[in-house]
Order: structure tokens, then C-alpha cells, then sequence
């Protein structure tokens, strides 16, 4: 089982279209794929018409009560793809964190329990820099990092290299790409291409600028259901299909 982070500490870069597109992908391909909704907001959730667990104190019990993560699984409508719906008691994951032992490790031991039904997890994160982050980051096999080629994501990208090297990290897990590619704009061309100098690991697919992506709130779908033929879709299954090649030598 392999364990991949959809995280960026900036909002607003298409983090949630990425985690959606890819854990369809990647179900496509034949993986036995989960997808943990880890935002409060729910936005991968919403786009795959899956609803939150109705119990008030479910986020508490996340990292306590063992064998609780297997009841709040829900079946998508695609094969071999599962939702783990976001819920608003996840805003508190930082305090039921602090108030148990080993917590850098405690994502990670809870995945580990549902190795013998997953062959891939795929986690959308919340934009912050916290102790849930750090759980992420220990668990996760690759910390995929959407970047918009811009001054302000570059910014945020290097802090997020910063932040693991300072905390002793593996920056080999740091796999960043670019979304919201707009190739008409003279500071996305210069971005991108410096970046690409200064991190080898940037992944050579890109996500372009599209209002696919946008649509997808619209048909609460993965692009490929609804404009299959587009981009932006074809953009997504390049993405995926490096995605996998890198996470085979994980």
C-alpha cells in the first residue's frame, strides 16, 4: 500500500481538482484506491456526492478508536474507488493530536490498518502548516505539491522545502507540478522555468488553465465524466500516469 499526500500550504491552487482527478485515475487503472477527504470544507467529498458521517464527535475517535476509520468508508459511484468524507470536528484534529503519545506517527498507524484493502491512499489536505501536516508528512510515501507559476506559490513552495529540511523531513517526498498553467502569461513561462532550474523534482506534466476545472462543482464529477475529450482531462491522465511511474520507485 502506498500512501500519497495532496498538500500545498496555499489555497486556491487546485489541490482538491487534483486529489479528485487522480484518485479517479488511478481507481481507472486498477488500483484499490481510497481517498481521504482530510479538509473541514469537504470539497472532494462534495465532488464525488459523498456525505459526512452524522456522529458529532467522529474527528475525535479518528486517531483513537481503532477500526472506527473502516465504518465511516463510503463506496463511490466508480469501481474501485472509496471516500473517507471530510467533517467539520476535523478543524480540531491538532487538539485530539496533542492529547495522545507518538502523535508525528499516528496517521501512519492508522493507515496501516487498511493495508489489506487498499492498494493506494490518496489524502486531500487542508492548507496549514500543523501537527496534522507534520502526521502527513511522516505517513505519506509522496507529498504531491500543486504549484501555480506564480511569485507568491513559488514563495510558499520554498518555505515548504524550508519547513522540511529544517524538521528533517525527506525533501526526496517534496513531488511538486504546476496547475493553472496559463501559457499566454509572460510571468507563468519565466516562473515555471526557473523553478524547473531550481527543483529537479518537478514533474514534467502540467495542469493547464481551464474552465473544465471550475466545472467540475457544477457536475459534482471527475473531468473525464463530463469533458472527456478536453485538456484539461487528457492533462490529468498525463499527470496520473507519472504519478504512478514515481510512486512504483517509492
Amino acid at each position: 500500500m502506498k500512501i500519497l499526500a495532496c498538500y500545498s500550504m496555499k489555497g486556491g491552487v487546485g489541490k482538491t481538482a487534483s486529489a479528485v482527478n487522480i484518485a479517479y485515475w488511478a481507481a481507472k487503472s486498477g488500483y484499490r484506491t481510497l481517498l481521504l477527504d482530510l479538509d473541514p470544507q469537504g470539497a472532494s467529498s462534495f465532488y464525488f456526492r459523498v456525505k459526512p458521517a452524522p456522529k458529532k464527535d467522529w474527528g475525535g475517535r479518528f486517531f483513537k478508536v481503532y477500526g472506527e476509520i473502516l465504518k465511516q468508508v463510503k463506496a463511490s459511484d466508480f469501481a474501485n474507488l472509496d471516500i473517507i468524507p471530510a467533517h467539520l470536528s476535523f478543524r480540531n484534529f491538532d487538539i485530539f493530536l496533542g492529547q495522545i503519545n507518538k502523535r508525528k506517527n499516528r496517521m501512519l498507524q492508522v493507515l496501516k490498518g487498511l493495508k489489506k484493502e487498499y492498494d493506494l491512499i490518496i489524502l486531500d489536505c487542508p492548507p496549514t502548516i500543523s501537527q496534522l501536516a507534520e502526521n502527513i508528512f511522516a505517513a505519506a510515501n509522496m507529498v504531491l505539491v500543486p504549484v501555480i507559476p506564480t511569485t507568491l506559490s513559488e514563495r510558499t513552495f520554498d518555505q515548504l522545502t524550508s519547513f522540511f529540511k529544517n524538521e528533517d523531513y525527506s525533501r526526496r517526498k517534496l513531488i511538486p507540478f504546476f496547475t493553472m498553467v496559463d501559457g499566454r502569461k509572460q510571468l507563468h513561462q519565466q516562473t515555471a522555468i526557473s523553478m524547473r532550474k531550481r527543483y529537479k523534482r518537478f514533474l514534467r506534466n502540467a495542469i493547464p488553465y481551464s474552465s473544465d476545472v471550475e466545472k467540475m462543482g457544477k457536475y459534482r464529477a471527475p473531468i473525464d465524466i463530463f469533458a472527456r475529450g478536453k485538456q484539461a482531462n487528457k492533462a490529468y491522465l498525463a499527470l496520473w500516469t507519472e504519478i504512478e511511474r514515481v510512486l512504483k520507485d517509492s
